[in-house]
C-alpha cells in the first residue's frame, strides 16, 4: 500500500475514532485502537501523531489537547469537538447557490483552485439540489482566468499554498527582472496575490531581510523546503495582506516619493472612479489634481503618457524632469531613422534547477525504518471526505449510484474512485468498528452498507483551507458582474460561517482594473431582463464622447478589464465596450430580441487573453534593450538584436491604439513601421511637448 494511502487511512480513522468516542481520550488509546498505529512501536507512534496532529490542523481540523497538571506528555487527553469538524448549516438562497454554480462553470479547468471549488460547492450545497447539475448560462465569460498557467507553475502554486499554511521556508531559483539574472532565494511565505491574470507570492526575503514581492512565473525550477522542521517561522501580526491588493502598478515597492498630477476636465471622471483609491483627487483649474504616492517613477510616467495630452505631472521637480526626458526620448526616436544593430540568432537556454541544485524539496522525516512520507495534498483529503459523506447518504437510503454520476460529480475517473473507495472501506479503529462498506460493481453501480460510526461523515465536514479559499477566490475573482447574481450575500454567509475571511490566510485576488461594479450592475440588469442598454461612451483612441443604444448579451473579462459584449443596431455589428469607459448607463424600457447569429464568447479564446486587438495590420516595433526583457516576456519577438535589444510584432486594427501602446513605454520603444503609424506617434508626442 503506498505511504500516502496509509498516512489517509489512518488520519481518518483518527478523526472518526475522536468523534466516535465523544470523550477525551489518551495517546495510549489511540496507539491501541486506531488503524495505522497500532503495529507502530512507541518512538515511531510518537512521530507519527506529532506529524499527523500537525497536518490535521494545517487542514483546519483542529485537535483538543488536555495537559495533565504534571506535564506528563503520555497522560495527554485528546478530543475533536464536532464543531471543529462539521460545517455549520449555511442557509443558502436558491440564488445564491445558482450564482455558485455559474460560478464554477465559468472557472472549472481555467482556476487554479478548480477542484477545490467544486469539493467544497458540494457540501455547502448539502442536502439541497447539486448546484452542479444547474442548465448552462450564456451571460458571462471569462477572457482572464485563474488558471495556474502550466504544469510547472501549477506544482509551485501547491507547494507555496501547503507552505504558507504549514508556516515552512522556502528556497527556490528566482529571475530577477530588473537586473535580468537568476539567484537563489530563501523567503518566509505569508500570502499569495492574484492580480491581472498572475500569481505573486508576499514573503519574508532572508536576502533582503524584507517583506518583498515574488512573481510566480519568474520562479525558475522547483520549489523546496529550506528545513525538516513541522515550522519554521510565524507570520507577523501586523501583516495585512488587504494593502497589496489594492494598490497601482506604480505603488510596488518602497514608496519613494509624493507625485501631483494634473488631470483634464475631460477624463477626470475616469480618473477619479477607477484610480481615485491608489491617491487622493482634488478640484484644479480646468481639471483636477491626482496626488498618489509611487514607488516606480518609471511606471508612474508609463501611466501618465498613456493618458495623452489630457495629464501631466506638476510635482516633484524629479518626476517631472525624468517625464521630459521621456518625451524627448519619444520624439528622438520617431524623428530619425532608426539604427537598428545586427539581428542575432539567440541560443536555447538551459533549463534551470530549483535552488537546492536538483530542482527536489527537502523530503519529509523519515519512520524507524528509513521510509518517508509525503503530505497528503488537501485536495485528496477533501474528495474523501466528501465521497464518504455522499456514499452514507445513499446507503441510508437504500439508494444505489451510479458510478458514472459519482465521476462527473466529483470529476475523477473510473479508477481513482475504486482507489477512494478501497481507502474508505478500511477507514476504522479497532474491534470491527468501521465507518462505511461500499462494493463498486462491474455492472457500473455502487451498493453502499452504510456502519453504525458512519454518523461522522453522514454531515458536510468544516470547508478545509484549500476549499475555502478556492470558494471566496471564486466569489472574488467574478465580483459584482453576475446577472442575477447573489455572490456578495453568499461571499458574507460563507465568512460568517468559517468564523474568518480566508482571503486573510494565504490568497488575495486583488480587483482588476478600476470600479466598474455600479455599470456592471446596471448592465447586468439590462442583460437579465433584455432590455437596451442606453450609454455614454468614452474613446480614448479619438477621444471622443458617444451616445449609444446598445443590445447588451454577456460580461466578459480581459486583461484590461471588463467588457459588454453587445450587438449595435445603429452600426449593425456585434461591439464590446469597457465597462470603465462608460461614463453613464441606464437601462431602458424598449425590450429586444436575442439574435441567433450573435455569440457574445466567441471571442474569448482571442484577444481578452492574449491582449492583442482584433486586427488586420502589423506593426514592428523596436524596444531598447533596457525593456527588452518585459517583451520578451509579453509579446511576440520578432528578432533580437546584437546590443540587446528586439523587434516585436503587435497587431492593431487602429494606430490611435498603437499610438497608446508606444507612449506607454515611456521612450523604450519605436515603431519602426508602417509609416503611417510611426507618423501618428510622432503627432502624438508633438501634443505632449
Amino acid at each position: 500500500m503506498a505511504k500516502d494511502t496509509e498516512k489517509l487511512i489512518r488520519q481518518l480513522s483518527l478523526i472518526s475514532y475522536l468523534m466516535a468516542e465523544r470523550r477525551p481520550v489518551t495517546a495510549l488509546e489511540i496507539r491501541r485502537d486506531v488503524e495505522g498505529y497500532s503495529g507502530m512501536n512507541e518512538d515511531a507512534f510518537a512521530r507519527r501523531f506529532y506529524a499527523d496532529r500537525a497536518e490535521l490542523d494545517s487542514l483546519g481540523i483542529q485537535l483538543t489537547v488536555e495537559k495533565p497538571v504534571d506535564g506528563v506528555a503520555e497522560q495527554e487527553n485528546y478530543s475533536l469537538r464536532p464543531e471543529n469538524f462539521h460545517l455549520p448549516a449555511i442557509a443558502f438562497s436558491d440564488e445564491e447557490l445558482a450564482s455558485l454554480q455559474f460560478a464554477l462553470n465559468l472557472l472549472d479547468g481555467e482556476f487554479a483552485y478548480a477542484e477545490p471549488l467544486r469539493l467544497a460547492l458540494q457540501q455547502i450545497s448539502w442536502g439541497r439540489p447539486s448546484p452542479l447539475r444547474s442548465p448552462d448560462q450564456r451571460t458571462l465569460a471569462l477572457g482572464i482566468t485563474g488558471s495556474a498557467g502550466g504544469h510547472d507553475l501549477g506544482q509551485r502554486l501547491a507547494k507555496i499554498e501547503t507552505a504558507i499554511f504549514r508556516h515552512k521556508t522556502i528556497t527556490f531559483d528566482y529571475y530577477t527582472m530588473e537586473r535580468d539574472e537568476v539567484g537563489a532565494r530563501k523567503v518566509d511565505p505569508f500570502h499569495l496575490l492574484f492580480q491581472g491574470g498572475q500569481f505573486y507570492l508576499l514573503g519574508h526575503s532572508h536576502e533582503r531581510k524584507a517583506l518583498r514581492v515574488f512573481r510566480l512565473s519568474r520562479i525558475r525550477g522547483k520549489v523546496a523546503y529550506a528545513t525538516k522542521a513541522e515550522h519554521d517561522f510565524k507570520r507577523p501580526s501586523d501583516f495585512d495582506p488587504r494593502a497589496y491588493a489594492n494598490r497601482a502598478e506604480w505603488q510596488y515597492g518602497e514608496t519613494v516619493g509624493t507625485a501631483d498630477i494634473w488631470v483634464s476636465d475631460r477624463i477626470a471622471w475616469q480618473v477619479e472612479r477607477h484610480f481615485g483609491r491608489f491617491g487622493a483627487v482634488e478640484p484644479a483649474e480646468g481639471g483636477v489634481h491626482f496626488r498618489t504616492d509611487f514607488a516606480s517613477s518609471r511606471q508612474l510616467a508609463s501611466w501618465v503618457l498613456g493618458l495623452g495630452e489630457h495629464a501631466r505631472v506638476v510635482e516633484p521637480p524629479a518626476l517631472v524632469q525624468s517625464v521630459e526626458e521621456r518625451i524627448g526620448l519619444l520624439a528622438e526616436r520617431h524623428d530619425k531613422e532608426p539604427e537598428l544593430a545586427a539581428a542575432v540568432v539567440p541560443s536555447a537556454a538551459a533549463p534551470a534547477t530549483g535552488a537546492n541544485g536538483n530542482g527536489n524539496g527537502a523530503a519529509p522525516p523519515a519512520d524507524s525504518a528509513g521510509r518517508r512520507e509525503a503530505a497528503i495534498r488537501p485536495e485528496r483529503f477533501a474528495r474523501l471526505v466528501t465521497l464518504a459523506s455522499i456514499l452514507i447518504f445513499a446507503g441510508r437510503a437504500g439508494d444505489r449510484l451510479r458510478i458514472e454520476d459519482v465521476c462527473e460529480r466529483l470529476q475523477i475517473s473510473d479508477a481513482e474512485l475504486r482507489e477512494d473507495v478501497n481507502v474508505l472501506n478500511v477507514v476504522n479503529f479497532g474491534g470491527g468498528s468501521y465507518v462505511l462498506y461500499a462494493e463498486v460493481g462491474d455492472d457500473g453501480w455502487i451498493e453502499v452498507d452504510p456502519e453504525p460510526y458512519s454518523d461522522n461523515f453522514a454531515r458536510p465536514a468544516r470547508l478545509l483551507p484549500v476549499e475555502a479559499k478556492a470558494l471566496v477566490a471564486a466569489i472574488d475573482l467574478i465580483g459584482e458582474h453576475l446577472p442575477e447574481g447573489a455572490l456578495t450575500s453568499a461571499r458574507e454567509k460563507v465568512v460568517a460561517a468559517l468564523g474568518e475571511d480566508p482571503m486573510d490566510q494565504g490568497l488575495q485576488v486583488a480587483r482588476a482594473g478600476g470600479d466598474d461594479s455600479h455599470v456592471a450592475r446596471l448592465v447586468s440588469e439590462a442583460i437579465t431582463e433584455r432590455r437596451l442598454l442606453c450609454m455614454e461612451y468614452y474613446k480614448p483612441n479619438e477621444d471622443e464622447f458617444s451616445t449609444r443604444t446598445i443590445e447588451p448579451y454577456a460580461l466578459i473579462n480581459g486583461r484590461e478589464g471588463w467588457y459588454v459584449a453587445a450587438f449595435d443596431p445603429e452600426r449593425d455589428a456585434q461591439r464590446h465596450f469597457r465597462l470603465d469607459r462608460i461614463k453613464h448607463a441606464s437601462v431602458t424600457d424598449q425590450p429586444f430580441e436575442l439574435r441567433p447569429e450573435v455569440d457574445p464568447a466567441a471571442d474569448v479564446e482571442g484577444w481578452p487573453r492574449t491582449g492583442e486587438v482584433p486586427a488586420s495590420r502589423t506593426a514592428r516595433v523596436w524596444v531598447s534593450p533596457d525593456r527588452a526583457r518585459w517583451a520578451r516576456e509579453e509579446r511576440r519577438v520578432h528578432q533580437e538584436l546584437a546590443d540587446g535589444s528586439v523587434v516585436v510584432e503587435l497587431s492593431f486594427a487602429g494606430t490611435d491604439w498603437l499610438v497608446r501602446q508606444i507612449l506607454e513605454e515611456a521612450g523604450d520603444a519605436a515603431v519602426l513601421e508602417p509609416a503611417d503609424a510611426r507618423n501618428a506617434v510622432r503627432q502624438a508626442v508633438a501634443k505632449l511637448r
